[in-house]
């Protein structure tokens, strides 16, 4: 009886302990998580501060980074990252930055997998530069949300149903005369401010992390020069995705085309007989891709074709085009039925002299993403920690993170907040940036909680 008594006793005791240590433990996360939501100013301004920093890059360079800017804003964040108290910062010649954050708090963090984020620092060049200027609508109301009143541009809220979700946040613009560059300057300042959280909160444990920012992602350069052997992290995300709970799993299968007319050119004088116009023939080309196999008129898991440049005279045309589809197998069937139209355009126009180099550029990352079924479910967890409803879809498009899975380096794309991306009407709203951080932070933490959870341990 007397071993019944104490056995109860202890265990009485022992579950007071255990609910005091949970109930300290509820507070103390209460009050992270309140002081959390603060840092998203610091977000916010951080990201104001990128934007202003012109870094479009350019695919007719053949340098890295393609522009200038990209190394202005690289010098920055390494400053920022050795004020901030990141260790091991440092920057290549050709504006790669990388840096560490040190497990902190853990006991065998050899043991805890090393996660990594990865955002870009170039911004798209598809809209021509103009000086950014962006606006903040502090407490959006709803409705449409003026860009210029002079222009008459604006963003409208039937076309983006995902500002009904904004309601009382502030919201991010442009003026409209320039894209906004969230893409993916977004992500560099969460993953920014989300290292700033953890650090100086030194009592939440966690193993280390592996940051990098990187250039000319967009012109799909960014994975050549990365460092992936320094890098040396289990799984990483780029942070570079869209709309709040985006993960991103799956990317296109994608080539390039670039077809050329060869033609003839002499005095329109005196062109009879002698003149071989290759415009017509490029023309026809064009012409001759179904309005179905374009990209205005397909969504969801369809392919396209997409001529995106035409340049040239008389006497050369380029076209530039790109290729897409989520099957493998249908980007071969895309790039014979390009070369079959190029047989057909040829037999129009048998004067003109008409060739076709087609190149692969990625390939579609769920191939090795499937193997990780962890890397999702980590993204997954840290979102819904946030309060954010996880959205797994596919990219129309791609990301470093494709090359990232095929060069050995798991790597899923998570979201920023970001939407209308690569256009003048691009926004984003700071309670999303706020989301992200808080996101990038329980990611983290669930990697130290949970290390048999991702069926590995310490780095590659």
């Amino acid at each position: 009886m007397r071993k019944i008594y104490f056995l109860l006793i202890v265990f009485f005791l022992i579950h007071s302990v255990s609910g005091a240590q949970s109930k300290e433990n509820l507070e103390q996360s209460g009050f992270a998580k309140k002081e959390l939501s603060e840092y998203q100013k610091a977000a916010v301004d951080r990201f104001l501060r990128y934007v202003a920093i012109d870094t479009q890059s350019k695919d007719d360079v053949a340098s890295i980074p393609s522009t200038p800017g990209q190394m202005e804003l690289a010098k920055t964040l390494k400053k920022e990252a050795i004020e901030i108290g990141l260790s091991d910062v440092r920057m290549d010649s050709h504006g790669y930055v990388y840096t560490v954050l040190p497990a902190n708090g853990v006991r065998n963090p050899e043991k805890i997998p090393t996660i990594g984020f990865i955002s870009h620092i170039d911004t798209s060049s598809d809209v021509e530069e103009t000086k950014i200027h962006p606006k903040v609508h502090e407490n959006y109301q709803g409705g449409d949300i003026t860009l210029s009143e002079k222009e008459g541009s604006k963003i409208e809220a039937a076309k983006n149903p995902c500002l009904k979700t904004c309601i009382g946040s502030a919201i991010i613009t442009t003026d409209g005369t320039s894209l906004l560059g969230a893409d993916d300057k977004s992500g560099v300042a969460e993953i920014m401010t989300a290292m700033e959280y953890l650090i100086k909160h030194p009592k939440i444990p966690h193993g280390t992390v592996k940051i990098a920012f990187t250039p000319d992602e967009e012109v799909d350069k960014g994975p050549a020069g990365f460092d992936l052997k320094g890098f040396c992290a289990s799984f990483a995300y780029t942070v570079d995705g869209g709309e709040d709970g985006e993960i991103n799993d799956e990317t296109f299968n994608a080539a390039s085309a670039i077809v050329s007319f060869h033609g003839k050119s002499s005095h329109p004088g005196s062109a009879k007989g002698a003149m071989v116009n290759c415009l017509f023939a490029a023309a026809h080309f064009l012409d001759i891709i179904p309005l179905e196999q374009r990209p205005e008129n397909s969504d969801e898991r369809q392919g396209f074709l997409y001529p995106y440049e035409l340049n040239g005279g008389t006497e050369k045309v380029e076209v530039k085009m790109l290729i897409r589809d989520f099957e493998s197998v249908q980007l071969e069937t895309k790039k014979e039925f390009i070369r079959n139209l190029v047989k057909q355009t040829q037999k129009t126009f048998p004067q003109v002299k008409i060739d076709v180099a087609i190149e692969d550029t990625y390939k579609n990352m769920k191939t090795i993403l499937a193997s990780f079924p962890f890397v999702l479910s980590c993204a997954e967890e840290g979102m819904k920690r946030a309060e954010v409803t996880p959205k797994k879809m596919p990219i129309r498009g791609g990301t470093d993170g494709a090359d990232f899975s095929f060069m050995g380096l798991p790597c899923a794309n998570i979201f920023t907040g970001t939407h209308n991306e690569h256009s003048r009407e691009e926004w984003i709203a700071a309670n999303s940036i706020g989301k992200a951080v808080e996101t990038i932070v329980n990611m983290v933490c669930i990697c130290s909680e949970k290390p048999e959870f991702f069926g590995t341990s310490g780095s590659n």
